[in-house]
């Protein structure tokens, strides 16, 4: 670089800590912004020599993290500190923890350290890095949810600056925000930052689908300021007249809940109805709070009506992040409807940062913040360590995101749970004794299965016994993580007694066999009876299902085992029963898919969960026991293996597949009339390379639904005949399944 550059460079290094000290949401005093300034200076030394895979200055990123913290989450000093130094000891030999600690404080030291520790996990590649390094990072939560927080903000600013990155990069960063850290900031209140997340994830996880949304918000953006004018000039009136304060604004639908919403529904882009939100915000003392909220919904339905389903009361109970809102969706003008959300400058501001707001307002009062609450609950599952950490993240996840509904105790208390919860549920919220001997539910004063799923306003008792005990089934009627981890452990320990007894039986066993147990031995039984642990295995031995002729088979076969065990672990392709030699056949005559940079070709399976054809987006999946599976990019599953097992991932792609054929179903629907049947089947006949398998159509008062399940060689074949059979007049829809 010459000097001109490198001057250019530090008057914009200088401009963006300008800019971070003027944006901070809190009010930083003489000695905040000196601490700040000290943390700046150390970063700035630290990081003098790094560059990004942009070109710039390592140093901005730290910056740009500390103003996301100061302004969009609005943290308080210590924080922006932590922020700005959330590099330093890892990517520097020169400062150490001591080191911070004696410069800017325990608490300054303690939340680095926490962000370090997420950073530089070992790399223990059996055990799914993602999901355990995940773990970790919630454990942080004991020591300072700031930690979580500012590895948030990290997380944001590297989604941002992410064009410069290799594209498989790229997909699993992306898969791995998808899969947590939106859930995560959602869980946190951060809800703007949230969207953002999502919105960024899709841009890389499905391109084509973000930038389709993209480009169609963009077209009808007008169109839609000139509705949110329309719709406020109609309310605008009334509010005045009552003398109030507020102001309405009109918000687009993030691009990731228009696609969700098309998922869903399977609905296009026009067809999603409630594309944009409304909101009005008003100026109110604390006591007139609510009164206001409903006095303003009451103006807006004289005007509009309303969706009675629709009505969401935020106000009354509160989500457990601390947000309050009420929220209706009416028919706004032209028909369309709207959801429109009222909130007072406060509950705005709580809905934006979440956590920072509350404590603003929160400040001299007594009352526990949510956050405190919800680390509280969180901390049950984390401390649980026996939970696969795979299976820890997934049930966790799906605490994240759950919708919540209020039920009450006997005694008339509120208790928030996740949507889908059931009795076992609210047993385990109320305390783990009573989870652990519940024998029966009442809901509403009569007796329910304990698979019964609660509903918002249900009054819950539950029954108990001394002799109740947890048994396997409880884990299909438990929704959340709490319940379901207390299950587990329960469950675990009557395993690993009998495990304990089963593995004193095994070592006798073997010593007739003259083998004895140890680390080799458990391990070559554990891959012969296809088992995942020893405790698996001393379980069998246990309850007796691994008897003593299995015993002696395993004894004969060992040294064969050990030898394949051996053979298959060196080469690089998965060995192929005899039955799928015929596949490799095709595979080695036609090319059809290849894997990896090297573009090799591999024996492979179709996944069920998606069933791909050629010319589908495709990636390799290593699986454990099944070989290579192959899955499309949009498979619902994903998400979840390229965040939790990215190092699993291989890189796949169709080279000829003129010569094979597969099986697909396509969905269709429409207005019944005269002859459908027969153009479908003409459109079909007429598709040279479409050979149709069978085909069901039902018709119930005028409409239409129909199933072909048709052989086709490769995708684009299956896109021409989609595209002719929606030409047919009357038909309305058209997907694959």
């Amino acid at each position: 670089m010459t000097e001109i550059d490198i001057e250019k460079e530090n008057a914009a290094i200088a401009k963006a800590y300008k800019e971070l000290l003027s944006v901070s949401y809190r009010t930083l005093t003489a000695k905040d912004k000196k601490q700040i300034r000290k943390a700046f200076d150390v970063a700035v030394d630290a990081h003098k020599d790094q560059r990004r895979k942009s070109g710039e200055a390592y140093i901005f990123h730290p910056i740009a993290v500390a103003k996301i913290v100061a302004q969009e989450i609005g943290l308080d000093a210590t924080s922006i500190t932590a922020a700005l130094l959330h590099d330093v000891v890892e990517d520097n030999d020169d400062y150490t923890l001591k080191d911070i600690e004696r410069m800017f404080g325990e608490t300054v030291a303690k939340i680095v350290d926490g962000l370090t520790k997420i950073s530089s996990l070992k790399k223990d590649m059996d055990v799914s890095m993602q999901a355990e390094n995940f773990r970790k990072m919630l454990l942080t939560l004991n020591d300072d949810v700031r930690v979580i927080i500012i590895k948030i903000a990290d997380r944001l600013h590297n989604m941002q600056t992410m064009d410069s990155m290799r594209s498989d990069k790229q997909v699993k960063i992306a898969s791995e925000t998808l899969y947590i850290y939106a859930p995560l900031a959602h869980r946190i209140g951060l809800y703007n930052i949230k969207t953002e997340l999502e919105d960024l994830g899709l841009k890389y996880t499905e391109p084509e689908v973000y930038y389709d949304i993209l480009n169609k918000i963009k077209e009808t953006k007008e169109d839609q300021d000139n509705y949110i004018k329309e719709f406020s000039k109609v309310i605008s009136t009334s509010l005045d007249k009552e003398h109030l304060d507020y102001e309405i604004k009109g918000r687009p639908k993030s691009i990731f809940s228009i696609r969700r919403k098309m998922m869903n529904q399977g609905v296009s882009f026009d067809e999603v109805y409630d594309k944009f939100a409304v909101r009005i915000i008003y100026k109110s003392d604390p006591e007139n709070e609510k009164f206001l909220a409903w006095k303003i919904y009451s103006i807006v339905t004289d005007h509009f009506r309303p969706n009675p389903i629709r009505l969401r009361d935020w106000i009354s109970s509160p989500k457990s992040t601390g947000y309050e809102a009420l929220h209706i969706t009416v028919v706004g003008p032209k028909g369309r409807w709207v959801e429109v959300q009222i909130r007072s400058e406060r509950m705005n501001e709580i809905a934006e940062k979440g956590y920072a707001a509350h404590y603003k307002y929160k400040e001299g009062s007594d009352s526990e913040d949510s956050i405190d609450i919800w680390i509280a609950k969180l901390q049950d599952s984390l401390e649980n360590p026996d939970i696969d950490a795979v299976d820890f993240v997934e049930q966790f996840k799906l605490n994240l995101y759950s919708k919540e509904i209020f039920v009450f105790t006997p005694k008339g208390d509120l208790k928030s749970l996740p949507k889908g919860a059931t009795p076992l549920d609210f047993a385990f919220s109320i305390h783990t004794e009573v989870g652990m001997k519940t024998r029966g539910a009442k809901v509403n004063g009569k007796l329910v299965p304990l698979s019964h799923e609660l509903k918002s306003g249900d009054r819950v008792d539950i029954l108990t016994a001394e002799n109740a005990k947890p048994n396997p089934n409880w884990l299909d009627y438990a929704t959340t993580a709490r319940a379901r981890s207390k299950i587990k452990s329960a469950l675990k320990e009557d395993k690993k007694e009998v495990a304990e007894e089963g593995k004193e039986i095994l070592r006798r066993k073997l010593k007739q066999l003259k083998i004895s147990l140890d680390e080799r031995s458990v391990n070559e039984m554990v891959n012969h009876f296809k088992l995942k642990t020893s405790l698996d295995l001393f379980y069998r031995v246990g309850v007796g299902s691994i008897d003593n002729t299995m015993l002696k088979e395993f004894a004969s076969s060992r040294s064969n085992a050990l030898m394949s065990y051996i053979k298959n672990k060196i080469s690089r392709k998965p060995s192929i029963p005899k039955e799928e030699l015929d596949k490799e056949e095709i595979t080695s005559k036609y090319d059809l898919l290849v894997f990896g940079k090297e573009e090799e070709k591999l024996d492979y399976k179709f996944a069920n969960c998606c069933n791909p054809i050629p010319g589908d987006p495709v990636f390799g999946f290593l699986t454990i026991n099944d070989g290579l599976k192959v899955h499309k990019k949009n498979c619902p599953n994903a998400v979840s293996l390229q965040s939790n097992y990215a190092y699993r991932i291989m890189q796949a792609k169709w080279i000829d597949s003129s010569q094979q054929e597969f099986a697909a179903q396509i969905k269709l629907s429409g207005i019944d009339n005269l002859g459908l049947v027969n153009n479908i089947t003409k459109v079909i006949s007429s598709n040279m390379h479409v050979n149709m398998k069978s085909i069901s159509f039902e018709s119930d008062d005028g409409i239409f639904s129909g199933k072909i399940n048709v052989v086709v060689k490769n995708n684009n074949m299956l896109k021409k005949l989609m595209d002719n059979l929606k030409k047919i007049n009357g038909i309305d829809k058209v997907t694959r399944v």
